[in-house]
């Protein structure tokens, strides 16, 4: 299914949200965060806030999978890169994202 631009693609109970299909992960980084209602909505907040912080890298298509898991959801951010990039230094812009408490703390409401 596309929504406004964005590729969301149902697996089983995770949701996939990319902007290119077939997703893929050329850069990729996980977290765990409490259960949600709205995978949808979590991903879609995490995409936001990921492109906020990496939107001067070029070539770069984000991609965020959600899954629920046993305690809560997996979420993996990252995405496909047209090119090469310093993918240690991006990985670490995406935990910083990832990690951040007030990022996490508005994902959840949002999504609950």
């Amino acid at each position: 299914m596309q929504v406004k631009g964005w590729h969301v693609a149902r697996e089983g109970e995770a949701v996939t949200l990319a902007r290119r299909c077939p997703a893929r992960f050329d850069l990729k980084v996980e977290t765990l965060l409490p259960p949600v209602g709205r995978l949808d909505r979590l991903a879609h907040q995490v995409r936001q806030d990921m492109w906020r912080a990496l939107r001067d890298l070029r070539g770069f298509a984000p991609v965020v999978r959600v899954t629920p898991c046993e305690g809560g959801v997996t979420v993996e951010a990252g995405g496909e890169v047209a090119g090469a990039v310093p993918r240690r230094t991006v990985e670490a812009r995406i935990a910083d994202v990832l990690e951040d408490r007030a990022n996490r703390a508005r994902w959840v409401n949002w999504a609950a």
